[in-house]
């Protein structure tokens, strides 16, 4: 039975792409991630969230398979689940799905299919940032150098402090949206996402923080890297098992200032170089639970076309990485890393280092060692710092 009262939230979840560039003999939304198809498993998310309407807007000729999808995940909420017919544009997908909603709802959010891990805790925090007038969407700061082109020329870098990676659900208060879309349809403009058309519109439009779990499935290596995130890679569906990862890191010294390793300062010592403050046993920790989570590894992170972690010491780095693994469904088992160095005595300080390195991901146990080459390779040689790490990571939930 329909809970009540009666959600004054409501989503529009946008399944009606082709899915061209996926090269699938279905549409996109359709598409097997493992057991489930992409639909199913934005669906899964959606009904995680708090209770509101929800419109799945599906390609002509497949509703029947996007009421399945929709009562499979809705269970005992399927009273509040709708499947609709989507239109030629995503625009006038849209537009369908706004005119099911029901005459209670005041808040409006557009969520694509394709975005089919997006935590509820995402969709739940676009709903509750809808006030006034203005519409709401996640985003995620831009991390790759960009560069405008004329051809195979670069004709410029581009700022990317004033740049932002928009994701879904977008949400908006009902009536305005509704205003924005018979402003679009009168004008006959079409737009690439809901925002858009709103601020054209003349409205405002805020943003949150978004998820890296929030991307989009657009080619076949988004689908497998969605599959790696749910530990099937393209294998049937099994149980959610623990995941390790292995990282290195090696800093040669040459630095300025004092000595950072394992999470401490080591006054007197010799420090290492690098765009951080150089402590190799944390990046190398760093890559390890990158690596376990399929999260790619530091340089995609933390690189040096990221000035804000110039000079950054290790907690940044483990706090973040933290986060990272987290917004993917990933809890932190332990860690274990080992450093190559003749100098510094690490004895005394081990159970302090594993202190710091604990707290800064969130109490996770880490275990340090510490070793010597008897004088062989570059360490040996006193040039520098080798690390190696393992790390567990842990399905969430």
């Amino acid at each position: 039975m329909t809970l009540l009262p009666v959600p004054t939230t409501a989503i529009i979840v946008v399944a009606a792409g082709s899915g061209t560039r996926l090269g699938a003999d279905a549409p996109k939304a359709f598409v097997g991630i493992d057991s489930r198809s992409i639909l199913r498993h934005a669906l899964d998310g959606v009904f995680a969230a708090a209770p509101m309407q929800v419109v799945v807007v599906a390609p002509a000729g497949y509703e029947g398979e996007a009421e399945a999808e929709l009562r499979a995940a809705a269970g005992d909420r399927a009273d509040l689940g709708r499947v609709v017919t989507g239109g030629a544009t995503r625009q006038q997908s849209v537009a369908a799905g706004l005119r099911a909603l029901w005459a209670d709802v005041t808040t409006v959010l557009v969520h694509d299919a394709a975005r089919a891990l997006t935590p509820p805790a995402q969709i739940d925090a676009v709903a509750d940032a809808v006030t006034g007038q203005a519409g709401v969407i996640p985003a995620l700061p831009v991390v790759d150098t960009l560069k405008r082109v004329d051809g195979a020329e670069v004709v410029a870098a581009v700022d990317r402090s004033e740049l932002a990676a928009a994701q879904t659900p977008q949400g908006f208060p009902r009536r305005a949206l509704e205003e924005a879309y018979a402003q679009a349809a009168a004008s006959g403009t079409d737009h690439t996402d809901d925002a858009a058309l709103f601020a054209a519109a003349g409205h405002p439009v805020r943003r949150i923080p978004g998820s890296e779990r929030a991307f989009k499935i657009t080619t076949p290596a988004d689908l497998e890297r969605a599959r790696h995130l749910l530990g099937h890679a393209g294998v049937p569906a099994a149980p959610a098992l623990p995941r390790i990862g292995i990282g290195t890191d090696a800093h040669a010294y040459g630095g300025e200032g004092d000595l950072w390793l394992a999470g401490l300062r080591w006054p007197g010592g010799r420090a290492l170089s690098g765009h951080s403050d150089g402590d190799a046993v944390a990046h190398a920790i760093v890559d390890a639970l990158l690596s376990a989570a399929g999260l790619g590894d530091i340089g995609t992170h933390f690189g040096t076309d990221h000035p804000e972690y110039a000079g950054a010491h290790a907690d940044v780095f483990l706090r973040r990485t933290a986060q990272l693994l987290a917004e993917a469904g990933f809890g932190i088992g332990s860690v274990s890393v080992q450093f190559q160095a003749n100098r510094p005595r690490f004895s005394a300080r081990r159970a302090e280092a594993e202190r710091v390195l604990s707290a800064a991901l969130g109490g996770a146990p880490v275990s340090v060692t510490a070793t010597t080459t008897d004088g062989l390779g570059f360490t040996g040689r006193g040039e520098g710092v080798a690390v190696t790490a393992v790390a567990l990571v842990v399905p969430a939930g």
